[in-house]
């Protein structure tokens, strides 16, 4: 069973909501500002149960602020009440095996992610109104994705048969020397978090098109910095892709290897072995400001996302097939026109 905890500013009981800008905790209505040892050592609302719907995987909670019921599906972990905008977090959600063990805090506030928007925007001539409109733009949300890391350490060895080659001319011939060697390259390789989608529901290009994320900057996880924001919780394990990012990191050591053999002329592999040790797999919620597009005539979802911590942007646009054919007639028809005149002079 879940529970919601709603982070209350203990000046107003107002709800507290994390700011990427200044790192901290806001209050929006006295304005007050606490840091997260503050925050800590404040007690959050205290939390009620959820109820499950039967034989559906939506879940119905009940808002601490208003009492109205809030409706999330299975791994929805921080969402926000629809009528009085309570940002509430399902602390069940994240406990026991589905409890993060980092999370990166968002960097950037919404306005911030809303002009990258409008400026990228600018160079995309045939995209529909409909996705650049203000009502569209407002609808850009902040979410935590769910990412499995894997760290590693990579040993591997290479042998090899390289060669060199000296060539001459000496009178109305040519020569060609080749001299062979062995070669042998080692080393160890440290591989930390390799990342990959744990959220089924979700877009694959939109979660892995903003990497990389510099994870370096990873805080240990705490629920207070959900608090504002969208947060999924993971339903992928190790398991759903655990032979695909080994197969990745073995590839990247043999191809790392190889490349270190330089000055030849010709390099051919003889044995290659990799081997994978201290492997570890990490659980992290990862900040990206999303906005989607459904396009009812085509069925088709499309999107824009930018990373919350680094800026980069990914998307998917739709294409307005009216603004193609006002540029095909502006290009096509001076064109004709000027070819029949051409021709009626000729």
């Amino acid at each position: 069973m879940s529970e919601i905890i709603s982070y209350k500013c203990p000046n107003c009981g107002g709800p507290l909501i994390f700011d990427p800008k200044k790192q901290k905790y806001a209050c929006e209505y006295c304005l007050s500002e606490f840091n997260q040892k503050e925050t800590e050592s404040g007690e959050p609302q205290e939390p009620e149960a959820g109820k499950k719907k039967k034989g559906g995987e939506p879940v119905l909670y009940t808002c601490p602020s208003c009492g109205a019921e809030i409706v999330t599906d299975e791994t929805t972990a921080a969402t926000f009440c629809y009528y009085c905008h309570n940002p509430v977090i399902l602390s069940g959600r994240l406990s026991g095996e589905f409890h993060p063990d980092y999370v990166i805090p968002f960097a950037m506030e919404k306005k911030r992610a809303v002009e990258i928007f409008e400026q990228w925007m600018k160079k995309k001539r045939f995209v529909p109104k409909a996705f650049y409109s203000e009502d569209q733009i407002e609808k850009i949300s902040g979410v935590y994705f769910p990412y499995m890391l894997y760290s590693c350490r990579a040993e591997g060895s290479l042998d090899a048969k390289a060669d060199r080659l000296r060539v001459w001319v000496s009178g109305d011939r040519r020569y060609t020397e080749t001299q062979t060697y062995d070669v042998r390259r080692e080393g160890t390789m440290p591989v930390k978090f390799v990342p990959r989608n744990a959220l089924k529901k979700s877009n694959r290009e939109l979660v892995e098109g903003v990497l990389p994320f510099e994870t370096e900057k990873m805080k240990p996880f705490t629920m207070g910095f959900l608090s504002g924001f969208v947060a999924e919780r993971r339903d992928m394990g190790e398991q759903e892709f655990s032979e695909e990012v080994k197969s990745e990191v073995r590839h990247f050591a043999e191809e790392s290897l190889k490349s270190s053999i330089t000055s030849y002329d010709s390099v051919r592999v003889q044995n290659q072995t990799v081997h994978l040790d201290e492997e570890k797999w990490e659980y992290a919620l990862l900040p990206v400001w999303t906005l989607t597009y459904h396009d009812g005539a085509k069925d088709q979802m499309y999107y824009f996302t930018v990373n919350g911590q680094t800026g980069k942007v990914c998307g998917k646009l739709p294409v307005d097939r009216n603004k193609l054919m006002l540029l095909f007639l502006e290009i096509f028809l001076p064109v004709f026109f000027a070819m029949l005149i051409v021709g009626y002079l000729i």
